[in-house]
């Protein structure tokens, strides 16, 4: 605690020099409370995080200092809301970080993470908050609201996995390895997002347009350079390979889970899921790969067919057989082949405008909800976000929705939906709405899975912006991995529904898409799901199987990646969706041995979409509402399976998932 405050003293007279101009300590006058973007500067950001860890360490000591009798109101309550001002920090500067990254704002953030690593550990090593935290928790809680219980669970486990009941010095082993972990994950990022750019620099493709020039590059010289150099991103030496990170990362994860009692991370990681154990995960991933697989095969089959064409056309050598870098072009031409479709014929009718007005078109019929544009408002890039205010049937505010779907170097590649804030109540009652961003790297017109990762991400927004929880912890997203993929999955079923598509799918003639085309389009929904099921799973794999380990002593990253592929019995055709140096998801932002959550939840989405397929129509009115009251509104303020069967009256069946991927 004296290491935190010696850090928050030495800018102590900037605080006070900058008090004046900070937009962080003021009030933001702006429409609903959107940030002020325009004047908060690079110099604004660590000035705030001190004076603002600073205030709740002050309330923090106040609730663990109370000679009061400890209750949830003046413990956990007061507790919940003492990070409001930390929270409209990070909910800024971790944004943009994220979309307009500069080398200042990078320094920042490198700054900012000690900084927000000794406070969290202050607090998470408090012995008499602790103390206060596990007297309600033992004590009778029969007067406690449902949700009220969540949080109190949520906060007395995360004291106690975070090693509360450890000695000293190993408390301050843990701080240390939480603060490097942090900024090894930040650094893997950095280098990730500069590789990114350098693949786009030598081959004119950016990260996200990778599938698509994958698919129309001619030129198998060129495809096979270009895989190549997709994947191997950070793996060549030189400043930005993540090799020894990751290494370094994984060695970390280990002694942290070995000093808290568990064998690996896996075991640490996995406990409060929803799979719980690393047993369970590997049976469930066993049992798709397996599937997959020979599925994959098949495809391999179909291609080759056409391969052999182009050999016997003088196109190809005698003796070609498809690679990997062949996957995209000929799949594209069994595609055309099988289905007549072409994505040149179909990206016209999915301009990203209009995909975006299809989403809020949906999100209408299903759950009342209205988006109105907002002009004039601030935003941290006014050249591409867009905003909306989101309005409920009743006429009051749900949220703030911002969209920010156009690639850029300064932006990292995928797409994400953050909260700039979250949805609470305050202390003085008063509802607090949430401020909700999707984040993409599309260009103007969409191909099938483009179309699908708009609506993906819109799914995370609607959870977000549907929220009514009580408690910030507990709110919109604030659930378990494998549970927080349901609901941006579920929201993919209806991107290609029929009687939707004719009110939002039109070319810039205004012509709707031909019927012929929409039945060509739900023909090929399982196509190449061998290859699609495949790659995900893979990485899924490889994900755990990093984190089932007891040591990385002696590793090589490429060996272990091999045996992990030929343990799962991955083809030679094709190669995990991410490989290690450069899965972000899991060394930089927050899924570590939680990818297979993507596939998990998939089932409960795809199990509880069946609910909808089995009436007169898709669009069950009653019904999407209930599903909207049942889990969108609820957040972590219920048990994930308790929630699933309140709804389906049932435990999850695979069965709709299986169908759903053709396997």
């Amino acid at each position: 605690m004296k290491k935190l405050f010696a850090m928050l003293t030495v800018a102590a007279t900037g605080v006070v020099a900058t008090a004046q101009t900070n937009p962080f300590f003021a009030e933001w006058n702006t429409p609903y409370g959107i940030p002020p973007f325009s004047q908060i500067k690079c110099e604004h950001y660590i000035p705030a995080i001190q004076e603002e860890i600073k205030q709740q360490w002050e309330t923090v000591c106040k609730i663990a200092e109370s000679n009061e009798t400890p209750t949830f109101d003046n413990t956990i309550a007061p507790l919940e809301l003492s990070g409001e001002l930390l929270s409209r920090v990070g909910g800024v500067m971790y944004n943009v970080a994220e979309t307009d990254r500069t080398d200042e704002l990078d320094s920042v953030v490198r700054a900012a993470i000690p900084l927000m690593s000794a406070h969290s550990a202050a607090i998470n090593f408090n012995k008499k908050l602790y103390e206060r935290i596990a007297q309600l928790y033992h004590g009778d809680q029969s007067a406690l609201t449902r949700e009220q219980q969540m949080v109190l669970k949520k906060h007395f486990e995360s004291f106690e996995r975070n090693g509360i009941a450890l000695p000293a010095d190993k408390q301050d082993r843990l701080k240390e390895i939480n603060t490097q972990t942090t900024l090894l994950g930040q650094k893997i990022s950095s280098n990730i997002l500069a590789e990114n750019n350098a693949f786009k620099a030598r081959f004119g493709v950016g990260i996200s347009e990778y599938p698509q020039a994958m698919a129309t590059t001619t030129d198998r010289a060129k495809r096979e350079a270009m895989w190549k150099a997709y994947t191997t991103r950070c793996a060549n030496g030189g400043e930005h390979d993540n090799k020894a990170l990751v290494l370094e990362v994984m060695k970390l994860r280990i002694e942290k889970a070995n000093i808290l009692g568990y064998k690996t991370p896996a075991d640490y990681i996995l406990e409060p899921k929803m799979a719980h154990t690393p047993a369970a995960v590997d049976e469930m991933l066993k049992g798709i790969m397996d599937k997959a697989v020979v599925r994959a095969r098949s495809e391999v089959k179909e291609m080759q067919v056409l391969m052999d064409a182009d050999v016997k056309a003088g196109l190809l050598p005698v003796g070609s057989k498809i690679e990997p870098w062949d996957w995209w072009y000929y799949s594209e031409k069994v595609r055309k082949a099988k289905f007549d479709l072409d994505d040149e014929i179909i990206k016209p009718y999915f301009k990203t405008e209009r995909v975006i007005k299809g989403m809020f078109l949906a999100a209408e019929r299903l759950y009342g909800i209205k988006m109105e544009e907002l002009t004039g408002v601030p935003s941290y890039n006014d050249l591409v976000v867009k905003t909306y205010k989101v309005i409920d049937a009743d006429g009051s505010l749900l949220g703030i929705y911002t969209t920010d779907f156009h690639p850029r170097d300064s932006k990292r590649g995928g797409a994400w939906m953050n909260n700039v804030r979250e949805q609470y109540v305050d202390a003085d009652g008063k509802m607090v709405r949430p401020i909700i961003v999707n984040v993409g790297n599309v260009g103007e017109y969409l191909t099938i899975d483009e179309v699908q990762t708009l609506f993906h991400e819109f799914g995370h927004a609607l959870h977000g912006l549907l929220s009514q929880c009580h408690y910030p912890s507990v709110s919109g997203t604030s659930v378990t991995r494998d549970f927080v993929e349901m609901f941006s999955q579920f929201n993919e079923n209806w991107a290609f529904q029929p009687d939707l598509l004719k009110l939002y799918a039109k070319n810039d003639k205004g012509q709707t898409i031909p019927a012929s085309l929409v039945k060509k389009i739900e023909q090929a929904a399982c196509f190449n799901q061998g290859f699609m099921t495949t790659e995900l799973c893979a990485a899924s794999i490889l994900d755990i199987k990093w984190h089932e380990l007891e040591s990385v002593d002696g590793i090589n990253i490429d060996e272990f990646e091999k045996k992990v592929c030929d343990a799962m019995g991955l083809i030679p055709e094709i190669a995990p969706r991410y490989r290690s140096t450069y899965f972000n998801h899991i060394f930089a932002s927050g899924y570590s041995a939680g990818y297979y959550g993507y596939l998990w939840a998939e089932v409960l989405d795809k199990d509880a979409f069946s609910v909808f397929e089995k009436g007169k129509s898709v669009w069950n009115k009653d019904l999407s509402m209930r599903f909207r009251r049942t889990f969108l509104e609820r957040g972590g303020s219920e048990e994930p399976m308790v929630l699933f069967e309140q709804f389906m009256g049932r435990k999850p069946d695979n069965t709709a998932f299986l169908k759903g991927r053709g396997l």
